[in-house]
């Protein structure tokens, strides 16, 4: 894969409130694609919703940083759909992405 190439397994979500922890400031974080042991415990429906309660469980599993539950709970509710839209994509099989981006 050439450095222009996009991996669709990773995102990287530039927040727009950085999360202050200790002294270290987080400005992105990188999503990677859940393996189906990492949705554990959250019905699919409710991630495709971008359900709150369901993406608190899931994105400690799959950031990079890994944000905690608490750090979540007090996020930018814009950074929260920036990543709830991240996770959803992931969900998708590769047919629908290829037809989401004929359309756009």
């Amino acid at each position: 894969m050439t450095p222009q190439e996009k991996n669709p397994n990773v995102e990287i979500v530039t927040l727009d409130t950085p999360i202050t922890r200790g002294e270290e400031e987080i400005t992105s974080v990188s999503l990677r694609k859940p393996m189906s042991g990492e949705l554990r415990g959250v019905s699919l429906a409710d991630l495709l919703q971008m359900d709150v309660i369901a993406l608190r469980k899931v994105l400690p599993r799959i950031t990079s940083p890994a944000l905690t539950d608490h750090e979540l709970g007090r996020m930018d509710p814009a950074d929260l759909v920036q990543m709830a839209t991240a996770v959803t994509g992931f969900l998708l099989p590769k047919s629908a992405k290829t037809d989401a981006s004929l359309v756009a």
